[in-house]
């Protein structure tokens, strides 16, 4: 069928009302946000942004209400999507922004994509990896891999990917949303390691909307975090209290779940998986940790400065 391209919308869009079909490839992926109060009356008031490209360049596209529960878990990071019945809209302008792993693509910033159940009821189709042909010139998922050799020279709120070896996972914490409010963010802590740095990574892990993902990270798992965000304390020695924090657009990932995922091909995931071979599994067995409280950043060590 004939096809149109995130570019040609971005220069037409406001003259028509009826689109051409999209075949993009999902790049980010953002946690499910609910936004149902009590005096709204909406059976699912759930949305999802996700940035979508293809040859042209990148755009964000909303799931809405329905169609999150019926898709939100089919739409990974790499997916290839074709798009039938879609509305554009001017985006919102104060939603998060992901750090693209190809700082070269062009963002279309000012419209976006919006997946309705009606008005138009928008019509999805996944194209399996394997019938996606290469002349269709979607770009692949690229990444950000540090490694924790790397991070002590990264500036505050720098995005990334990491991979490591946990050695430590703390108990669920919560912390309030607002000073008095009744919502919580759940989070954990977790170490993990590798071999480029006597120091672990230290990761800050809020909820993303992977509960099985979550509830499941143990020591001496595999532990893939994307679009992290370096968070350092400025005031204090920057070195002691540099960790990394989820953002929005966060996917985690741990052993049993890697299988297909695109970042497999990625040269530091590859280096990493070379350097567990010549681990011993005993030896790291016993400097792993679970559970307990986790106090940090650490307070300092004399009441006046605390």
């Amino acid at each position: 069928s004939k096809l149109t391209s995130l570019g040609q919308l971005d220069m037409t869009w406001r003259s028509r009302v009826h689109f051409h079909p999209l075949l993009v490839r999902v790049l980010h992926k953002s946690r499910l946000r609910y936004y149902g109060k009590p005096e709204k009356k909406l059976d699912m008031p759930y949305q999802a942004y996700f940035e979508v490209a293809d040859g042209s360049g990148m755009m964000s596209m909303v799931l809405w209400n329905s169609l999150c529960p019926e898709w939100y878990n089919s739409m990974k990071v790499g997916t290839v999507l074709l798009l039938e019945q879609y509305a554009i809209k001017s985006s919102y302008p104060f939603k998060t922004q992901p750090t693209p792993g190809d700082s070269q693509m062009k963002r279309f910033a000012t419209i976006e994509i919006s997946l309705n159940v009606r008005d138009p009821p928008t019509k999805i189709n996944i194209i399996p990896e394997e019938m996606v042909k290469p002349e269709w010139g979607l770009p692949e998922v690229k990444y950000r891999f540090i490694t924790r050799s790397e991070l002590d020279d990264l500036p505050n709120n720098h995005s990334c990917d990491v991979i490591g070896l946990v050695t430590f996972v703390g108990r669920a914490e919560r912390s309030r949303k607002r000073e008095h409010g009744e919502d919580f963010w759940l989070y954990r802590w977790a170490h993990a390691i590798d071999g480029t740095s006597d120091q672990p990574f230290i990761l800050e892990l809020f909820a993303t909307s992977q509960p099985d993902v979550f509830e499941h990270i143990h020591p001496m798992t595999y532990l893939v975090c994307t679009q992290m965000r370096v968070v350092r304390d400025l005031t204090e020695n920057p070195s002691s209290t540099i960790y990394l924090t989820t953002s929005n657009e966060s996917q985690i990932f741990i052993t049993g779940w890697h299988k297909g995922q695109p970042y497999t091909k990625d040269t530091k995931v590859k280096n990493f998986i070379q350097w567990t071979k010549t681990q011993n599994e005993a030896d790291q067995m016993k400097k792993t940790v679970i559970g307990g409280y986790y106090p940090f950043p650490r307070p300092p060590n004399n009441f006046l400065k605390y």
